[in-house]
């Protein structure tokens, strides 16, 4: 049966159709960085800016941050359905159970109307590091979703062209630095502004039937490229599972299981067996799961695969209501969206490297090694929010990258000089973590070491995994080593809160990732007597 492909012009013309409108997605990141107030998002770059067809189906994506556009990606289409539009328009929204991922992860979406007609959407999450959590940093060590911050529905910010002023107040309300708050939203709606610029501009130049008609050819071109890779996973079903260090509440080794099942109708992964949902905030919704899910899969298909909806027309999964994966709320999910997606993603790879074991690598350091700190004493106050990179794992072709964000993040860090202008503290070390990488025919890469001395008093909390279970190693590869963190040499847990004083220094030791193959000094004998 014919598709829109098979009556598109050419192949040339679709290829520029795909450029033009993910130029349109980097064009909103470039004034979302540049017009931001806070390190988070000017020089962290931890945001992300996608364009939407008008049923809220996915037409193109920016290269940020895989697990804020998985997540939109999945649940635009019902937050789509549940508004009323209108032109100049703009909704924020943060709740992680109607669309958003986590509190911090603020969401302005806005409708696209060319003669009258709504044809799109354009959207751009960003992570704020004040979103009105009572500890700095606004990632605590959280059991409830009302102590992790301000929740916002979808909700109209802007409307008709006007600000919603009583929104506006609540959100700026909640914060300790309005002056950064307000600086930030507003980069995020001028971000917006420029994606509907330039999405009208170029419906006007396709015409408006010209515009749909590449947007549902891209689509199929993307099924079809999608579909090419996932018909060379050998059918069948693949298990997998692996286990959360803890919840930061008490509830350690925490399952996660997956079943893919891999037939002529595509991809089917199903986590049935995953541990219930717990007291603390390694919780997600099912947006997040998601995500990990979409990102894997993503990895195997040839490089010039389009973002776009298509590409995920073959795939389906399945979390239970109510386990860690597909949490209810108000279940608190802050480290949900960062760490438990990145055990989803492990989950997914472990499975099909059982089916592709010439194309899966080892497991990655698996924890965004968060870091929340700040001082909420009147005229001391301030906020500061990083994830750390750690060690890749190492797989077929070669071995692992060290010192590295990867997978579900995609952020830079924040820079020395940064850190140390903006905020009380002081860089003391930064370095790789020589021989954290698993063994093996191909090692996994180092981690890193992150040393912070304290110029005044302040709070940190921590939101860190893979310091108990460690990122395994594939084809008899071995581990790599699971990270350490320590405040004034004493090793702190894995998720905590901690009150800190002037000259105090924390320092986080970032795991290595997995290796991959046996080496020759792993498969021979032992011959010197010894018996270990």
């Amino acid at each position: 049966m014919p598709t829109a492909i098979d009556n598109f012009p050419d192949a040339l013309t679709l290829s520029l159709f795909a450029s033009r409108v993910d130029a349109i997605c980097d064009d909103m990141g470039v004034v979302l960085r540049n017009t931001a107030f806070s390190p988070n998002i000017r020089d962290r770059l931890d945001y992300s800016c996608a364009i939407f067809d008008a049923h809220g189906e996915l037409c193109a994506q920016a290269a940020h941050i895989p697990v804020h556009l998985g997540s939109m990606a999945f649940a635009m289409g019902d937050i789509v359905s549940r508004l009323e539009w209108r032109e100049h328009d703009q909704v924020i929204l943060n709740d992680p159970f109607l669309g958003g991922t986590h509190l911090p992860d603020v969401t302005l979406i806005a409708p696209v109307f060319v003669a009258g007609d709504l044809e799109g959407f354009v959207v751009n999450r960003a992570h704020h590091a004040d979103i009105g959590a009572d500890t700095p940093g606004s990632m605590p060590v959280s059991s409830r979703l009302d102590e992790e911050g301000l929740v916002i529905e979808p909700v109209h910010l802007v409307r008709q062209g006007q600000r919603v002023e009583d929104v506006w107040e609540r959100i700026l309300d909640a914060t300790r630095n309005p002056r950064t708050a307000e600086g930030d939203i507003s980069a995020q709606l001028s971000a917006n502004r420029t994606g509907i610029a330039r999405l009208q501009a170029f419906i006007a130049e396709q015409g408006r039937e010209g515009y749909r008609q590449g947007v549902r050819a891209l689509n199929d071109y993307g099924q079809r490229m999608a579909r090419s890779a996932l018909e060379k996973i050998p059918q069948g079903e693949y298990y997998f599972e692996d286990f959360l260090d803890d919840d930061g509440q008490g509830q350690a080794d925490l399952l996660l299981k997956v079943c893919i099942r891999v037939d002529r109708q595509g991809v089917h992964v199903d986590f049935t067996g995953t541990a219930e949902q717990v007291k603390g905030n390694v919780n997600c919704p099912l947006s997040v799961a998601a995500a990990g899910v979409y990102y894997v899969f993503r990895c195997i298909m040839p490089p010039q695969t389009p973002a776009c909806a298509g590409v995920f027309r073959d795939i389906s999964l399945h979390a239970p209501e109510g386990c860690l994966l597909n949490a209810c709320y108000p279940s608190a999910v802050a480290a949900g969206n960062v760490e438990t997606s990145t055990r989803v993603v492990d989950l997914v790879m472990g499975a099909l490297a059982q089916a592709l074991p010439e194309e899966i690598p080892a497991a990655s350091h698996g924890s965004m090694n968060n870091l929340a700190m700040g001082s909420a004493r009147a005229g001391e106050t301030w906020d500061y929010y990083e994830t750390m990179g750690g060690g890749m794992g190492a797989g077929p072709r070669g071995g692992g990258l060290s010192a590295v964000q990867t997978h579900m993040t995609n952020t830079l860090n924040t820079p020395v000089e940064v850190l140390e202008q903006q905020y009380p503290l002081r860089l003391r070390q930064y370095a790789i973590r020589r021989g954290s990488g698993g063994p093996g025919r191909r090692r996994g890469g180092d981690g890193l070491i992150r040393e912070f001395e304290f110029l005044g008093d302040a709070e940190i909390s921590l939101l860190t995994e893979r310091r108990h279970h460690r990122p395994w190693g594939l084809a008899g590869g071995k581990s790599g080593a699971p990270g350490i963190n320590r405040l004034n040499n004493a090793i702190l847990p894995a998720k905590c809160h901690r009150h800190v004083r002037a000259g105090d220094v924390l320092c986080i030791e970032t795991p290595g990732g997995g290796g991959w193959g046996e080496t020759e000094e792993m498969v021979t004998p032992l011959n010197d007597g010894s018996t270990g």
